[in-house]
Formats: C-alpha cells, sequence, structure tokens
C-alpha cells in the first residue's frame, strides 16, 4: 500500500468554522468491533497515513463493505443539465439556485420502484421518486423577476449514472426546458442507505470531505471538497490504495501566513487519479471513516 498526495484545483465557498486535523487510530480487531480514535497533537503524514491504514483494514473485508457493494450508490452527480450545457450566465444561475417555472402538467403516478441495471446482466430493483417529488429536488422558489429556467414538458425516461459498482442505467426523468433541444435529466431510483461504518470518526476534527463532487467514466479521477483556513496554504488530500479500499485523507497544507487571521474555512475542490478504477472498491473518508458519498446526491 502506498499513500500519494494530490495538487488541490479551484476554490469555491467559504464558511465559518476552525481547521486542523490530527489522530493516531484505536487498536483492536478491525473485523470485530467499531473502533475508536483519539485525537493527537498536531498534523503529520505519518499519523494520516497510519489513520488510512486503520481506515482500509477496518473495512477491507467487512459486513459493511459487502452490504455497500450489494447496493445502488451513485459516485457522481444524479441530475444532467442539456446536452451541450446551459447556456449564458443567467440560465447556470437560475439552475444553482434552483429557480424553476413549472408549465408543464406532472405526470401522475409512475412506477414506485425502478430498475437499476449494470453490465453483465446484474440488476437492482430500488424505489423511485415520482415526478412530482423529482421536480421539487430540482426547483426552490423562483423569485419574481428573477433568472429562471422553464419547464415545458416532463417525462419518463432512462440514464447512465457512475456508481460504486460501474455505470449503470437508471430511471429518470426528463425536464424540457425552453429554448433547449436536449432535456435535463434527472435519476428517480433512490440510493441505498449507506452502511454502518465499522470505524469511529476522529473525535473533534474539523468536518470530513464533501462529495464526491465528480467521478469520471473510467472510474480513476474522483474529485472531492476539502477545507482550509483563510491563512494556510491551501487544502491536499492523499490517496491510500487497496484492493477493497480508496482513503481519501485531507490535510491543510502550511505554512500559515504570517498575520492575524480569521477563523474561516475555505472549500476547495481537489482532484486525485488513482492507479485503477474505483468501481468495486469503497470509497472512504479516512476522517470520518465512511463511504463517499454518504448521504443521498442532491444537486449542487
Amino acid at each position: 500500500m502506498r499513500i500519494r498526495s494530490s495538487r488541490s484545483a479551484g476554490l469555491l465557498a467559504a464558511v465559518v468554522l476552525t481547521v486542523g486535523l490530527g489522530a493516531l487510530p484505536g487498536c483492536g480487531n478491525p473485523q470485530e468491533a467499531r473502533h475508536s480514535t483519539r485525537v493527537a497533537d498536531g498534523d503529520s503524514a505519518r499519523a494520516r497515513a497510519q489513520r488510512a491504514r486503520h481506515v482500509a483494514a477496518a473495512w477491507d473485508g467487512s459486513t459493511a463493505a459487502a452490504k455497500w457493494r450489494a447496493g445502488y450508490h451513485p459516485l457522481a452527480e444524479t441530475v444532467r443539465p442539456p446536452r451541450g450545457g446551459l447556456r449564458g450566465e443567467a440560465d447556470k444561475r437560475a439552475y444553482r439556485t434552483g429557480s424553476f417555472v413549472l408549465r408543464a402538467e406532472l405526470p401522475n403516478g409512475g412506477p414506485r420502484h425502478g430498475r437499476v441495471e449494470w453490465h453483465k446482466g446484474k440488476t437492482l430493483n430500488r424505489p423511485s421518486d415520482g415526478a412530482e417529488e423529482s421536480y421539487e429536488a430540482l426547483a426552490g422558489a423562483a423569485e419574481p423577476g428573477a433568472p429562471h429556467l422553464t419547464v415545458t414538458r416532463v417525462a419518463p425516461g432512462r440514464m447512465r449514472v457512475v456508481t460504486s459498482r460501474g455505470a449503470a442505467t437508471v430511471p429518470a426523468w426528463l425536464f424540457s426546458l425552453e429554448g433547449y433541444e436536449a432535456p435535463l435529466v434527472r435519476a428517480a431510483a433512490v440510493p441505498s442507505a449507506p452502511p454502518r461504518s465499522p470505524v469511529e470518526p476522529i473525535p473533534g476534527a474539523p468536518h470530513g470531505l464533501k462529495g464526491p463532487v465528480s467521478t469520471s467514466a473510467d472510474g480513476r479521477v474522483v474529485t472531492v471538497i476539502a477545507h482550509h483556513g483563510v491563512c494556510d496554504g491551501g487544502a491536499g488530500v492523499e490517496v491510500l490504495e487497496t484492493r477493497g479500499s480508496v482513503v481519501l485523507s485531507a490535510f491543510v497544507k502550511g505554512p500559515r501566513k504570517p498575520g492575524l487571521c480569521t477563523k474561516q474555512l475555505v472549500s476547495q475542490r481537489v482532484t486525485v487519479t488513482l492507479r485503477r478504477p474505483v468501481f468495486d472498491r469503497v470509497l472512504l473518508d479516512a476522517t470520518t471513516g465512511r463511504p463517499l458519498p454518504d448521504r443521498p446526491w442532491a444537486r449542487h
């Protein structure tokens, strides 16, 4: 096993929070119990490496990993804008803020269960959102006079999604938008609930990674959101790959800039490249000890 560090790309938003990470793993049989960890002073590569190995050992071959692999867990967005992308800043802003206007009838009923299909004939039946639930997940309250996207038709369909078991075809809803030939598509299949982790999060540690924001079609390039302080040198992510897991360890680059600093946490996209696809392995956050993502996908 080897740990690698990735360079970061693109700053996003800032929220108020303190930063810092350091931990030493607990002891015990990783296959028989949930383990505790304790916070160490400072932040060291050795502590991160030890924690990553601890998390991987707890998950590899575990019941939790088997449940994860048997489920439907998207590793990328389950909402796809119209083919070719949204045109203009007004439409992009409307999409980001959920500013939609409905000028179409939402189909009633529809299948409450849908089939998720992988290659080689593997399938899984999952509960599915109806048209109304899917639209409400997309749309917020459109402010009068603000830029918005107009939905002119809603129809059932299917879409391809990158998942923990490879690319899958899932039931979806197609939202036709005024001024666009291709529809906006949202997956209707509800992701499986993540299993209970066999390893405890680091007590008192800052928030873990967010995402993944995206995973490439070949499963080798993963982008997540990590954090750092306004006076630090940026965020980085180290990767530990095993046969059963990919453990991502976020850290803050130093040194801190001189002078007074506010306690702000800056969100930053960090991209890592794996030696082989993540698909059949569990993608894990070393800080929380949980899979990524640890909640159903929503539009960002």
